[in-house]
């Protein structure tokens, strides 16, 4: 079985999380995946970028929400990089890549690029939130879905089946034998995260995970070795 690995918000342990420039590096590295967040601005352009707002990431301040795209153009997101839109990155890179819905109102805008594009082959779309994964399933024919959980228990099976989801990405402290094989049980792929060290990579391989998310790029070349 193929081990996936997953570049979080692109190679964010070395690079400015959710660029251009970060995506770009986990192309080069090899990854097998690149994980990215998508918000809408205040005129709805659908923005790669984790938190809510601009404070922690950019040099600016404030909710991505009441922003324009062009207000979030003129932002700094690390060592000049701009904050991207979802289809920049498209063409940055042809690494699959797995679109996170952090605003449960992106889903029907990531719907329609994904239909004008054809990528329900190329882009896996996951959220914590389950609604968000329920609305797109049927708004992209053949999309694949993943729901996240950080605090769960055996109860995220059933809301991964209650949505339709194929994978569920699950924050690898909180995980049991338990919930991997009931997991199994119901045919989830499980992808555990933030993998970012030999200890967490032994865990995730003893699991018998499908994959694991990342912010080091070298985890791909130490993962193939690690039982």
């Amino acid at each position: 079985m193929n081990f996936l690995t997953i570049g979080h918000r692109g190679v964010m342990g070395v690079e400015p999380e959710n660029t251009l420039r970060s995506f770009v590096a986990a192309q080069e590295a090899g990854l097998d995946a690149i994980e990215l967040d998508l918000h809408l601005s205040k005129d709805g352009a659908l923005v790669v970028m984790h938190d809510t707002d601009v404070d922690r990431t950019t040099d600016g301040s404030g909710p991505i929400a009441e922003k324009t795209l062009a207000e979030l153009r003129a932002l700094d997101a690390g060592r000049g990089e701009r904050v991207p839109v979802f289809e920049e990155v498209l063409e940055a890179v042809q690494t699959p890549i797995q679109a996170e819905i952090k605003d449960a109102q992106a889903a029907r805008a990531l719907a329609e690029v994904m239909n004008r594009h054809g990528l329900a082959g190329r882009v896996e779309v996951s959220s914590f939130h389950d609604e968000a994964i329920a609305e797109i399933k049927p708004l992209v024919p053949g999309v694949r879905t993943a729901l996240i959980a950080s605090r769960y228990g055996t109860d995220i099976v059933d809301r991964a089946v209650a949505v339709g989801a194929e994978t569920v990405c699950l924050n690898i402290r909180r995980l049991t034998l338990e919930i991997v094989e009931r997991a199994r049980k119901a045919d989830l792929k499980i992808i555990g995260w933030v993998v970012n060290t030999q200890d967490h990579l032994r865990l995730v391989r003893a699991f018998g995970l499908d994959g694991a998310t990342t912010d080091h790029p070298d985890i791909k070349r130490t993962g193939r070795f690690t039982a």
